[in-house]
């Protein structure tokens, strides 16, 4: 098993109503929705916007596999902290491993998360929805913040 930490990316989430469902808690779905941001972030770091990407070089990342462990819920009001790390990139695909914590809790932070997610994305050509490679300049971007 490799133990190289690998760099962690974060960003802030909080939640408000329209988040939780009838009993107060976050909807499952929703914490689909945090994850993509996080990625969406993650890549507006490395210099790259979504629509920009589909315009030219007229790509796009669609999720293939998404693994989803729901550990605690979230709750109305919690800041929440999305993070990623990059397990791997290849030739048109990333595969990253993501958690959610509540933001402010202190002990051992993996007692903490409220969710693990293991996310296969997929380079594709944004027309014709097909699996391109990842633009080297773009990758090279990708591999540094690795």
């Amino acid at each position: 098993m490799d133990h190289e930490r690998k760099p962690t990316f974060t960003c802030a989430v909080r939640i408000y109503y329209e988040d939780t469902d009838a009993g107060g808690l976050v909807y499952y779905a929703n914490y689909l929705k945090y994850l993509e941001r996080c990625r969406t972030e993650w890549l507006r770091a490395a210099g790259y916007r979504q629509a920009d990407l589909l315009r030219d070089p007229g790509i796009a990342f669609v999720v293939r596999k998404l693994t989803v462990e729901y550990l605690r819920p979230a709750r109305l009001d919690d800041e929440l902290i999305v993070g990623l790390e990059v397990e791997r990139i290849s030739r048109a695909q990333v595969f990253f491993r993501q958690h959610i914590r509540r933001a402010g809790e202190g002990g051992d932070r993996s007692s903490l998360d409220l969710i693990h997610a293991a996310v296969h994305i997929v380079c594709v050509h944004a027309g014709r929805m097909r699996a391109v490679s990842i633009p080297a300049i773009l990758r090279n971007k990708m591999e540094a913040l690795q």
